[in-house]
Formats: C-alpha cells, sequence, structure tokens
C-alpha cells in the first residue's frame, strides 16, 4: 500500500503531463504483480467496490472524533478523503499495514457490515498518506490527473510499443493484467487481440488553423457536420453487443434502447446523439442520459438515443481500416441502409467547391439540425482509418466560441491539488427583478481556463470578499460598483427549465479576468436571450 500511496501523492503534485507519464512507468516497472495490475487497475476506473460507500468513511470517524470538530475540518479541507486522513486518532495496537493486494481482495468479497471494521483497522495501520490513498480507492475518486488513457501511454513506454498496440488487446485483458505485463516484460506472447466485442482505437482529428488552408487543396477533402454529442463505436461482433466512448469505456449499460438496435454485424463510428424521429436534439437533452448506470422507462421514452455514422470500421468478419475513406464511405452508405435502424442514420456530407464557399456554410449553417453542430468536419478522400491523432488526414474547423462578460457571485474549493484554493466559480449576468432594479442572476460554472497564477489572485479576492457561507459555499461580494468580472467563453446555449436564469452554457471557461472592467458593465441577461432567438 505504501508503493501505490507515494504514486499518488506525486501524481498529485506533478502537473505536468510528462512527468505523470515518467513516474507511472517507473511505478509499474518497478512494482511486482499483482500490486501494479491492481493499481492499474484503480487508475483506469476499472475497480468499483459495490460495499464501500462515502457514508461508512463518515460514520468511522465521527465514532472516533467529535462530529461537529469533523464537520469544521472538512468545510476547511474541502475534500473528504484528505480531511479523514488528516484527522484520523488512530488507536495503537498490533496494526500491520495492509498491501494494496490485500485491500483490493478484501473488499471485493466484503459485505457492507463487514466494511467499516475493515476500514477502522486499515485506517489505524496506516499513516496519513496512506489513510489517503486507501480513502480515495474506496471511493473511486483518484483525481490525480491520471486519465485512462494516459495509464495506458505509460503501458506503452514501459514496453516500448504503440498505444494503439495496448489499446487493441485491452478489453481482452482483466485485473490484475498478469498477461498484459508478461507481454510488456518480454517475457510471454503479445495477448490476442481477437476478441469479440472489443474496442478499436479511434481515429481523431487536429484543429485546422487559418495557414493550413493555402496548402491544403479543397478537392482533396469531405466535409461533413460536427454534430455535438459524444463519440461513440457501436459494435455488434459475433452476438456481443458493445458501446463505447472513444476512449474505450462500455456505456452500453446507460443506452440499452441503442443497444437494441444493433441489429448489424459490424463496428459503427459516430456520434451518439438524442434523435427524436430522426430529429436532432440539443446535447442538454443528451446530457439528461449520461453517467447513469442505468436508465428508467420514462427516461428512454423522454431523451430517445441513437447514433449519427460517420464511419464504418468492420462490416460483417471484414476490417475496413486499411481502406480509403472514399472506400468506407460508400460501404458505410450501403451498411447503413441494409440496417434500416430508426435509431441510426447517416451523417450527410456537405458539397463544397472551395474553402471560401465551405467558411460560408461554417458561419451561416441551414436550418435543421445543422444550427447544433458545433463546426465541420474535414477528412481526406485517401485517408485509411489510422488510429491516434496523425497529422493531416482529418481536420475539425469547429465554430468561434461565443463570449459575455460576467460577474463572480459565489465560489468553492476545488479537488486534489486545488483543495485548498477557490477555484470553482459561479457566475452571473444582470436582469431586472419585478421592481425594475438591477439583480444579477446566475447563468453557468466554470472551473478552469485561467493560469496557476490567476488561481491564486482569484482566491484572494475571493477570501478577501467573501460576505456568507452556504457550508463550502462563499458568496462573493458583487454590487453595480464592485465585483470581479471574468470574460467567458462557451459553445453553445440553450434553453433551461432547471436553472433560474433559464439558459445553460455548453463548455464555459474563463477566457481572460477583467480587472479593468466595472460589474456594472458585465451583460445582461436579454443578451443571452438574443443568442438563443
Amino acid at each position: 500500500m505504501r508503493a501505490f500511496a507515494n504514486l499518488l501523492d506525486r501524481l498529485a503534485f506533478t502537473p505536468q503531463r510528462n512527468g505523470k507519464l515518467t513516474l507511472l512507468r517507473d511505478f509499474m516497472r518497478d512494482t511486482s504483480d499483482p500490486e501494479r495490475g491492481w493499481a492499474l487497475a484503480a487508475l483506469t476506473g476499472e475497480l468499483v467496490f459495490d460495499a464501500a460507500k462515502p457514508a461508512f468513511i463518515r460514520k468511522a470517524v465521527e465514532a472516533r472524533m467529535d462530529a461537529e470538530l469533523f464537520a469544521l475540518s472538512y468545510d476547511y479541507v474541502g475534500d473528504l478523503a484528505e480531511t479523514v486522513a488528516l484527522v484520523w486518532p488512530a488507536k495503537p495496537g498490533a496494526n500491520r499495514e495492509p498491501d494494496l493486494s490485500e485491500v483490493v481482495e478484501a473488499l471485493r468479497s466484503a459485505s457492507r457490515a463487514q466494511v467499516q471494521k475493515l476500514l477502522e483497522g486499515w485506517l489505524d495501520a496506516l499513516d496519513a498518506d496512506g489513510r489517503w490513498a486507501l480513502l480515495k480507492l474506496l471511493t473511486g475518486g483518484l483525481r490525480v490527473g491520471v486519465s485512462a488513457r494516459l495509464a495506458k501511454q505509460a503501458l506503452a513506454a514501459m514496453g516500448g510499443v504503440a498505444i494503439e498496440e495496448i489499446e487493441e488487446v485491452w478489453h481482452g485483458q482483466h485485473p490484475p493484467y498478469e498477461d498484459l505485463f508478461a507481454w510488456l516484460e518480454k517475457r510471454s506472447d503479445k495477448p490476442s487481440a481477437d476478441t469479440p466485442g472489443r474496442f478499436r482505437p479511434v481515429m481523431l482529428a487536429q484543429a485546422i488553423e487559418a495557414a493550413d488552408f493555402a496548402r491544403l487543396d479543397a478537392a482533396d477533402f469531405a466535409a461533413e457536420w460536427k454534430w455535438d454529442g459524444i463519440r461513440v463505436q457501436a459494435v455488434n461482433e459475433r452476438g456481443h453487443r458493445r458501446l463505447f466512448s472513444r476512449t474505450g469505456d462500455d456505456i452500453g449499460t446507460s443506452f440499452p434502447d441503442v443497444l437494441d438496435f444493433l441489429s448489424f454485424e459490424g463496428v459503427i463510428d459516430g456520434e451518439l446523439l438524442v434523435l427524436d424521429a430522426g430529429r436532432l436534439r440539443s446535447f442538454g437533452d443528451l446530457q439528461q442520459r449520461l453517467n447513469r448506470k442505468t436508465a428508467d422507462a420514462k427516461l428512454l421514452a423522454k431523451y430517445p438515443a441513437g447514433i449519427r455514422a460517420y464511419d464504418l470500421l468492420l462490416d460483417g468478419e471484414e476490417d475496413l481500416r486499411g481502406f480509403t475513406f472514399r472506400e468506407r464511405r460508400a460501404r458505410l452508405e450501403a451498411f447503413i441502409g441494409r440496417a434500416n435502424s430508426p435509431r441510426i442514420d447517416l451523417s450527410p456530407l456537405q458539397p463544397f467547391s472551395s474553402w471560401e464557399e465551405l467558411g460560408e456554410l461554417r458561419a451561416h449553417p441551414p436550418d435543421g439540425d445543422a444550427l447544433l453542430a458545433e463546426g465541420l468536419m474535414l477528412k481526406r478522400w485517401d485517408s485509411v482509418y489510422e488510429a491516434g491523432r496523425p497529422k493531416g488526414p482529418w481536420f475539425k474547423w469547429k465554430r468561434d466560441p461565443h463570449l459575455i462578460d460576467a460577474v463572480l457571485m459565489y465560489a468553492q474549493r476545488g479537488h486534489g491539488k486545488r483543495s485548498g484554493f477557490y477555484s470553482d466559480y459561479t457566475f452571473g449576468v444582470w436582469r431586472e427583478d419585478a421592481n425594475g432594479e438591477r439583480q444579477l442572476t446566475p447563468v453557468g460554472k466554470a472551473y478552469f481556463g485561467f493560469t496557476d497564477e490567476e488561481l491564486k489572485q482569484i482566491d484572494k479576492f475571493v477570501r478577501d470578499n467573501t460576505i456568507e457561507r452556504y457550508g463550502p459555499v462563499r458568496v462573493v461580494k458583487a454590487t453595480r460598483d464592485f465585483g470581479l468580472v471574468f470574460e467567458v467563453a462557451f459553445e453553445g446555449l440553450q434553453r433551461s427549465t432547471r436553472h433560474k436564469s433559464g439558459v445553460a452554457m455548453r463548455f464555459p471557461r474563463i477566457s481572460r479576468l477583467r480587472w479593468d472592467k466595472p460589474a456594472r458593465d458585465a451583460d445582461e441577461l436579454a443578451t443571452l436571450e438574443r443568442m438563443l432567438d
């Protein structure tokens, strides 16, 4: 457990991606089985302990110390695991520090009644770093800046192979991944990638720059809308139906209505959307379906999901990834026609003869589904389906973000390395109340887009200008004559009955701090309502 705790601690305080990659690679190389395999499973989200809940952690600590004192400590620190790790009053005794594999095996078989006793014994045996790592493991909220893809990249670096090779075999492997490590250490052959229903590493696009158009020939490219959903891979292979996110996470249990319509034999690359009788609905509707373990009949009926197909990777038993996009597109059109599914349609190509003509289409999309698109995708007709983000064959040409000026209203502490800073911000714009007075109304939240130095400046402003507190939330002074103005960038806007303002933003982030701008000059809610119209 000590090596795993040390890894998490170092990852949490290493901001650079390459630094995290090196830490992961060295840990996987220097740690023995099965410890490294369980650590990898934790980092990639493959470990879930159904019997271990945050409520057990609270119950355990409140049995050892005053509940009010713990609540005050938790409010100050802002992170449950970190708070308990620091304040836990350990009982002396013959406590033996557990191995990571011991913890995992015990939790996988423990009942809910056994978890609290196990937890208390382990917390007594571990130091503060070990307690923090244990609690993060239990709750699944590691928050150390490591994605599943970064962990796979570290495995690739350890074994001297391409990450696409890791992803090809990943879904046939299971924790603690002893066969996978044996291959990477050249002790055995590569595990078979021929696993029915497996994920194929996706091909990604680069953002196009203005200078790129001068060197690219428009005739070499096809164009289609970049739909505002989530990229998925729909698989029906030898009786195994799967729905994967672009990072290879199996999200099929959240979308049983989509799985039911995968009647074909093959693999489709496309966009998961809410399609109501073939008509595209907003991303906000899709969000009602995301991150749910299950979906009830009412939700399925209200937000019917479907797939808008971009590409065809497998047609029956034939792998098409080595074919050109022109060839794959022709096969895809025939494939979708044969499938004749009400939940799967074809992403139409947009004809154009010059970059200028395409730019006009991007700036002024026609009525209909195109109004909900994020921009355009450009794909070379002669491009093969190459995993990763190769330079040159595919580009994304997103619309310019919308910008508004808004005033900081509320702040909360962040998590992980930001747990000591107020880094989650709610901002608002002006509207007239029933008496004709201008009042701020919240329109969004953002927690990125600023530098570390700017974070320190905002944090100080929040602490210096807090006027009320509601649990972990600080109310920040904001009047016509005083307040911190953010320039907020966002990708889209939609009406929302869940928000007091009546609007919801897509991907809001802090574009810059407007220390120079008086709060009274921030935007009005009417400005956002005109954007909707």
